[in-house]
């Protein structure tokens, strides 16, 4: 699609770092939102964003003060008629989005991409539109500008050649498109990560072990190789027949809960930040920020790989 305009509608934790991507790739960006207010919030969490990139020597200063002068910012939903890709981010409710996809089919032309960042599969955002072969779940995770991947996923009415540009368009960005060849509800990330953390979870109100030894447990152990080898790869290069015997053993003794336990719920009534760990005597923001730093050295290692290449 080389570096056309992009249209992002929603400018919070998701729709500004989209907004920042396709910035910092090149292309010239609409981000529509609600007020002026919320709009000009976002430009400043782009500007800092963008700013810990060049601090970070993934972008210039120029390069950096170049991308956030791409971005253009609206409250009307119009101005994603002129786009040649658009990517709705909003809060999670399914009217709202059903409302947006379907005044976006009819003020965009057909050959134009509707794609959400959210979790919801594209299936479930054609009921207005017409043109239903070009919407498409494109799945960012937070913090989008600092995670790689990307989740794609076209459904049962998406075309082909809209799936392939989508592809291109993330990858061109410099991000990790993954495409998923048949709806699932949370897709593969989401599902992975809640099978953990609700073992994670049923070992914490089972009593077996303090959240901190849990926490250890993960970060210490295979925590330490997951983001070389895969689970599966991890299983196959560990040794396939052990680890299925292993399996046969073990899973039938896993958490099935069909919800949160009781004692995890209940935390969520409490006063104050809710949690299983006491953040009046931890630092949650410190924490944040070791994180954050670790997520940038990742991307200066995928950037090194890639050059290398």
């Amino acid at each position: 699609m080389g570096r056309e305009r992009m249209a992002v509608i929603g400018n919070g934790i998701i729709g500004h770092g989209v907004a920042q991507i396709f910035a910092a790739a090149g292309h010239e960006v609409t981000m529509i939102g609600r007020s002026r207010q919320s709009l000009d919030g976002a430009l400043a969490k782009i500007r800092a964003s963008l700013a810990e990139f060049a601090e970070n020597g993934l972008l210039t200063a120029n390069e950096a003060d170049a991308a956030a002068a791409r971005i253009a910012t609206v409250t009307e939903l119009a101005a994603a008629a002129e786009a040649a890709m658009v990517v709705e981010a909003v809060t999670e409710d399914l009217p709202l989005k059903l409302r947006i996809f379907g005044e976006l089919d009819r003020m965009c032309r057909p050959d134009v991409i509707l794609a959400s960042s959210s979790g919801q599969p594209a299936s479930a955002l054609i009921e207005n539109v017409r043109h239903r072969e070009r919407v498409i779940a494109t799945h960012f995770w937070y913090p989008p500008q600092l995670i790689p991947l990307v989740e794609i996923c076209g459904g049962p009415y998406c075309a082909p050649d809209v799936l392939a540009r989508t592809v291109a368009v993330v990858r061109g960005t410099g991000k990790e498109p993954v495409v998923i060849e048949k709806e699932v509800k949370g897709f593969i990330g989401n599902r992975l990560q809640f099978a953990l953390l609700r073992e994670a979870w049923a070992l914490w109100a089972d009593g077996i072990a303090s959240a901190e030894a849990i926490d250890a447990v993960v970060k210490a152990s295979f925590g330490r190789r997951i983001g070389i080898t895969g689970p599966i790869e991890s299983a196959d290069i560990g040794g396939l027949a052990t680890m299925v015997s292993f399996g046969n053993s073990l899973i039938p003794d896993l958490s099935i809960a069909p919800q949160a336990p009781e004692k995890v719920a209940a935390l969520v009534k409490k006063d104050g930040m809710p949690g299983i760990y006491d953040w009046t005597r931890r630092d949650a923001g410190a924490l944040r920020a070791e994180r954050m730093k670790e997520l940038f050295r990742w991307l200066k290692a995928d950037r090194d790989a890639r050059m290398k290449r």
